[in-house]
């Protein structure tokens, strides 16, 4: 779920288009709307507001029957109140379902076995050995004897899971964004409940230790589809609306592409067995770039967060504040005297910029123009510090337009996402994608020769279309082998080559490597 910085407990004050008191008198929008201004122009409500929920939603799902949405066997599988969260009816609707049962088989994720079926409090030092021992059996192969009870968790899952790796076959994901409403009004874009996506992450982390289990007991067939329905699950995902659900995609794709690499180190596959994986990998669809979610998803989550009728209340409640018992009477007087329009131009401007600059194909020049923005916008907040409240600074301008210009730059300043971030985290995996085909074309070729070749090249054409360069250096990637294995990285975003040393390494490096064999975890 989403989190707004308190920084919005200011805004609070000012950002509300509606009810200014018990009484819940109406706003008149203060907004022109038109593609500059609120970028869609409907549904409309009959107060005259744009739904934005009901805009990105038929955006999303546009096509996308039931019978084709992952997410409809996904959550048969999360089962109604997944971390625990109440959806709301509206949800199920734009799903084309209805709400799962409250009683199923569905999936327990490692704490919520640990409490019912073990007895074991979250926070023991037993659990604490358990939360180690599922991390590791992600990443190795091993045996129930190793760990029976991740054996039992994973057995008390067969029958969600079996519904996961049914749910990763399908060709579209469609997660309906519904606001949550109470009786003061509805929470807005910003309030949508996200609970199924911290799920994935926990399917990602039951698919890849079975996967190693069945490594151990030498059934790489069944190891392998665990692991081709990880990789689905995280690109299915990644086609969500939001910034969240695009780096969860990545995160399981990661998760999944660790554990490739244990089977490619730990199976021995066979040379047809090998030929089928680099196959499979390569039939996968890429990762969706973030952009999209940053010019749909992020950018309606902006513009109702501007446009949103919960007022003071709504505001308060994002940044963690209690609701003044009497609105101040300056700060309502302020609401009609802002430039709206302004406002929304202002975020679409900035909102367009990303977006440009994240689309630019050459990394180098979108390197360039993301370090821009994000200076700009750490000016822009710099621009504020210790100036006094924003009440203060609207206060201090004395036209509409003045104003305008003022709360758009702080609320932009505060809200818009990292985008530089979001981008070298897509750009990570795509690498560590390329050197995972590459690492099955290298075990493809000593099947054959018996032997690691002394060069990529001779990867291509026969198992490699063509050798992947490395995304970060332009040049080709880093590769060492030995008799027995090899070392292959790509030099990582810092672009500093440190030896094939990654974050995971002491010391630390940034380079993205593969190393076969693979080497040791640290010591339980």
């Amino acid at each position: 779920m989403r989190t707004i910085s308190a920084t919005l407990l200011v805004l609070g004050l000012l950002a509300s288009f509606a009810m200014s008191d018990d009484k819940e008198k109406k706003r008149k929008p203060r907004f022109t709307i038109g593609k500059e201004t609120t970028y869609v122009t409907g549904p409309v409500d009959a107060d005259g507001y744009i739904d934005y929920a009901a805009a990105l939603n038929e955006r999303l799902g546009k096509g996308i029957k039931p019978q084709d949405n992952a997410n409809v066997l996904l959550w048969k599988a999360f089962g109604p109140h997944p971390e625990g969260a109440k959806m709301p009816p509206d949800f199920f609707k734009w799903l084309g379902i209805d709400a799962p049962p409250e009683r199923g088989d569905y999936f327990l994720n490692l704490t919520r076995f640990m409490r019912e079926q073990l007895q074991v409090e979250p926070g023991s030092e037993r659990a604490k050995g358990l939360y180690d021992q599922q991390d590791r059996a992600m990443q190795r192969p091993w045996t129930a004897k190793d760990y029976p009870e991740i054996a039992a968790w994973l057995r008390a899952n067969e029958k969600p899971l079996a519904l996961v790796i049914e749910a990763t076959k399908r060709p579209h994901y469609f997660n309906p964004l519904v606001p949550t409403k109470n009786k003061k009004g509805s929470s807005g874009l910003v309030g949508a409940l996200l609970p199924g996506v911290q799920k994935c992450r926990e399917f990602a982390s039951a698919l890849t230790a079975r996967a190693m289990l069945n490594v151990s007991q030498g059934r790489p067939d069944d190891a392998w589809q665990d692991l081709l329905a990880c990789h689905r699950l995280g690109r299915l995902t990644a086609r969500g609306g939001t910034l969240i659900e695009g780096l969860v995609g990545i995160a399981v794709d990661m998760v999944a592409s660790k554990a490739d690499l244990a089977f490619l180190d730990a199976a021995k596959p066979t040379e047809k067995q090998l030929r089928a994986c680099l196959r499979d990998l390569q039939k996968l669809p890429p990762l969706p770039s973030t952009v999209d979610e940053v010019d749909l998803g992020e950018r309606f989550l902006f513009l109702d967060i501007i446009t949103h009728r919960g007022g003071i209340q709504f505001l308060e409640g994002l940044s963690g504040g209690a609701p003044p018992k009497v609105p101040d009477p300056k700060a309502e007087r302020l609401l009609d005297d802002i430039d709206w329009d302004l406002v929304l131009r202002n975020a679409n401007r900035w909102y367009d910029r990303m977006v440009a600059a994240m689309r630019v194909k050459d990394r180098p020049e979108r390197e360039k123009k993301l370090s821009r923005i994000e200076e700009d916008l750490k000016g822009l907040k710099k621009s504020f510090t210790d100036r006094g409240s924003l009440a203060k600074l609207l206060l201090e301008k004395d036209t509409p337009k003045a104003r305008g210009e003022v709360f758009a730059d702080v609320l932009i300043s505060q809200v818009v996402p990292a985008v530089r971030k979001v981008q070298e985290a897509h750009d990570r995996i795509e690498q560590a994608q390329a050197n995972l085909h590459v690492a099955f074309a290298l075990a493809c070729y000593r099947s054959e020769h018996g032997r690691y070749p002394a060069k990529l090249d001779a990867l291509a054409p026969k198992y490699l279309a063509k050798v992947p360069s490395d995304l970060f250096s332009g040049k080709a990637l880093i590769y060492h082998p030995d008799k027995d294995g090899y070392l292959l990285y790509s030099v990582g975003v810092n672009g500093k080559d440190e030896q094939g040393r990654s974050y995971e390494d002491d010391p630390p490096g940034d380079d993205l490597a593969v190393r076969i064999p693979l080497p040791k975890l640290p010591r339980e």
